[in-house]
């Protein structure tokens, strides 16, 4: 294949004829002479399309990507299977190319999936109303801290230290500027601590925020925390993984009154973090406190079923400095990712995604227990992530099962110096018993 190499001068002419200059001066006269470049730009010689291709690719072989390497690695995000159909509808021009629907009769398509998303995410949750959608799970929590100073007009919020670690640092961020102080309770066996609770609820607590299953993977029991924090007159607020939900009691049936979390595991990818969505759901008395916008189905006036904006309390409607929060864009197209993969997967698919998560990550604890190199770090019931104390240095254990083909935990110390050497693992319904096998016999080599 011959190399296409320009006649510089002859498509520099062609060029300056076509826009009607006599010259590459006049073309940027425009520019100061004293930022103008001096020399020829460094750049390489061209490439052929099928050259470029085969370059891109090389440079993509060099990450370890999910394709390539079996991840065990959560705290956060996950390496869930997307069906087909997510891609393939997500993909189409209408949907792809859509922005937040500023002007609701022309966009019936796009309102109607954002009311099927609200109402699976209701379905989901036990909750009465769902929004729109938010930014990512760490936004939504810290807006619910926010929505819930309002609706208390109290100006402290306590939140479980066994919550996301980055959730919690943006919570801190949002509430620096509203006057709100964030006060933690300790942990108790990777749970939150219920004697620390009691001793820190006051009359100036708005809510009590906890996760579950939380960072470390354990299952919180809400029952105790709930009838604290509303005996305090403070609301529950809970953070949770959408996909568990197909197993364990909704927040809303457990007396939350504000239910957020990450929806990434819902039919979006990795993609490098982001970008994500944030669900957030409340019980019907708290509608018109909650951010962000809702999508409604009405009539009109032939009767014909249609879909409007119902409550759009933002700061660039009337709203303005009174507005509930500056969301602006919905992650529509993220949430509408998970519209599809809700469907595709129905109750009865989504279950066993949750069932195979729980199995396999049973399965892999087991496994690494008995090399006789991990101990468990807690002892409390867990979804698809686990702590585990390793009887090493941990960076050292991910970098030898990097080079055997495995993405390994999170390194808990980060966040927790108290755990020095403790690893975090995620196992999901992509697992399979070969690649956990290999990795139990990979730690041991």
């Amino acid at each position: 294949m011959h190399r296409y190499i320009p006649n510089t001068e002859r498509d520099q002419r062609e060029m300056l004829d076509v826009i009607g200059i006599s010259s590459l001066d006049e073309l940027f006269a425009g520019v100061p002479e004293e930022i103008r470049l001096k020399r020829p730009l460094a750049l390489e010689n061209t490439l052929s399309e099928m050259e470029v291709n085969r370059k891109l690719k090389a440079l993509a072989a060099l990450n370890a990507d999910t394709e390539s390497f079996a991840c065990f690695l959560g705290a956060g995000a996950y390496d869930h299977f997307i069906p087909a159909v997510v891609d393939s509808l997500l993909s189409r021009q209408e949907f792809y190319t859509a922005y937040t629907p500023y002007q609701p009769e022309i966009s019936q398509g796009t309102l109607q999936a954002i009311f099927e998303y609200q109402s699976m995410i209701c379905m989901l949750t036990g909750m009465d109303v769902a929004n729109a959608s938010m930014y990512d799970g760490a936004s939504a929590l810290a807006e619910a801290a926010l929505m819930a100073c309002r609706e208390t007009r109290r100006a402290e919020v306590l939140v479980a230290r066994s919550a996301h670690p980055q959730s919690r640092e943006t919570m801190r961020t949002y509430a620096r500027f509203h006057g709100v102080a964030v006060n933690e309770c300790g942990c108790a066996d990777g749970a939150l601590d219920i004697d620390d609770l009691k001793n820190k609820l006051s009359d100036q607590t708005a809510a009590v925020i906890v996760q579950t299953p939380n960072f470390f993977g354990v299952i919180e029991d809400l029952t105790e925390i709930e009838r604290l924090a509303h005996a305090a007159g403070a609301l529950l607020v809970v953070s949770c993984d959408p996909l568990s939900l197909a197993l364990l009691k909704p927040p809303g049936e457990q007396g939350a009154d504000i239910v957020v979390g990450e929806g990434q595991s819902l039919g979006n990818p990795l993609s490098f973090g982001g970008p994500y969505l944030g669900f957030f759901a409340v019980k019907e008395k708290l509608m018109r406190k909650m951010p962000g916008r809702i999508v409604g189905q009405t009539v009109d006036r032939n009767g014909n079923p249609g879909f409007v904006l119902t409550m759009q309390t933002r700061e660039q409607h009337i709203r303005r400095e009174k507005a509930t929060s500056n969301i602006c864009s919905n992650e529509a197209l993220c949430a509408l990712a998970a519209t599809i993969y809700l469907t595709a997967m129905g109750p009865n698919g989504l279950k066993d995604v949750a069932v195979q998560c729980l199995s396999k990550a049973k399965y892999t604890r087991d496994a690494l227990i008995n090399t006789g190199l991990f101990t468990p770090l807690f002892g409390k019931p867990f979804f698809k992530e686990f702590a585990l104390e390793y009887k090493g240095d941990v960076a050292a254990l991910n970098k030898k099962l990097l080079e055997a083909g495995f993405i390994g935990g999170y390194a808990l110390e980060k966040d927790y110096p108290e755990y020095k050497n403790a690893w975090l693992a995620a196992v999901t319904e992509k697992r399979t018993r070969r690649e956990i096998d290999a990795l139990a016999k990979a730690v041991t080599a």
